[in-house]
């Protein structure tokens, strides 16, 4: 089968990209290769790629207009994988724009080149971040998501909404899932797990939010890519057929729902830095602050849906998942032992 992936330079879209082709698919890989984080890490996953027979690779920017439009003319991919975005809630904050031109145009992008050239199944990245100030936990994707914090959150529900009214009107079958907190090999520099891994094996400080207290749903890299492949082959019908189960968010106008890839399973960001502490054999200096705007206290998924879609949900404990990052860490930058 052949698939475009979109962000295949990025954490995520490395990781689905290199189980397609290891399973013998072909992947057409977009990346505009911005640097909002370390681009050698970004030009190191695309090489490794490279290295993989079905792989070919095309860096320019989604919202560039006519660009991927072109290459969707070309590659003619039965299924699509959205994944590129500008990431990061604290970045989106000092850096609005870059969310409406990437998450909003470059997504309108993506749906004119899968209305122009029909797929099978347009798969869309959203985030936990789209239930906001939402209190009820766990998360459930019946649930209301209209209080977005941030402009992160904010443009990514857009996005859901211009996939489902595209959805709609052309027939595109779409599934949106909303990611909670993936980490792992090969993981994004901004994230918390990766810089405090940098400062403690540097011997600097961390800062510590919400004094440790908060708490999220930690999703392993490779369980959510089994989520992911698992929902390729469970495109949504058009209207009128039956739902799964209550759980089920299958739209009644459109060949679209909305699925949470996480395991319910919350843990404490002072927990997952005992395990790191654990992992790399270190002690971290903890310096505690405040909750920052746009960050919430909590985020907790309900797998239900998920589960009765695909028959799976993600699993991986941090005590196994952190020193599988670290181990990659260590070979990566060559920090020893």
């Amino acid at each position: 089968m052949r698939f475009l992936v979109t962000g295949t330079a990025g954490f995520i879209g490395f990781h689905l990209a290199r189980r397609l082709l290891r399973a013998g698919h072909e992947v057409v890989g977009v990346d505009g290769l911005t640097d909002y984080y370390d681009v050698a890490l970004k030009q190191a996953r695309v090489a490794h790629l490279a290295a993989l027979p079905g792989f070919s690779s095309h860096a320019f920017m989604l919202e560039e207009p006519g660009a991927f439009m072109a290459l969707m003319a070309e590659a003619r991919p039965e299924v699509v994988v959205h994944l590129a975005a500008q990431a990061g809630v604290r970045y989106s904050l000092e850096h609005p724009e870059a969310y409406v031109s990437s998450n909003m145009v470059g997504t309108f992008q993506v749906l004119e080149g899968c209305r122009a050239h029909p797929v099978c199944h347009l798969l869309f990245a959203s985030t936990s971040s789209a239930y906001g100030g939402n209190k009820a936990v766990p998360f459930r994707e019946t649930d209301r998501a209209v209080s977005p914090l941030t402009i992160y959150a904010a443009s990514k529900l857009a996005g859901e909404a211009m996939a489902h009214s595209y959805a709609h009107l052309w027939k595109i079958p779409t599934t949106a899932f909303r990611f909670f907190t993936v980490y792992g090999p090969w993981g994004r520099p901004d994230m918390a797990l990766f810089l405090f891994t940098r400062k403690i094996l540097a011997g600097e400080p961390i800062e510590v939010y919400d004094h440790g207290r908060a708490v999220r749903d930690f999703t392993y890299i490779d369980d959510l890519v089994e989520s992911i492949t698992r929902l390729i082959d469970a495109p949504p019908p058009l209207p009128g057929a039956a739902p799964v189960s209550a759980a089920d968010t299958l739209s009644p106008v459109a060949p679209y729902r909305m699925v949470n890839i996480g395991g319910g399973r919350p843990v404490s960001v002072a927990a997952m830095i005992d395990a790191l502490e654990q992992a790399l054999g270190r002690t971290a200096q903890r310096h505690l602050r405040d909750l920052p705007p746009g960050d919430v206290e909590r985020t907790e998924a309900s797998p239900d849906l998920l589960r009765d879609l695909v028959g799976y949900v993600p699993a991986t404990p941090l005590d196994t998942g952190i020193p599988a990052f670290v181990a990659w860490y260590r070979a990566h930058y060559g920090t020893g032992a």
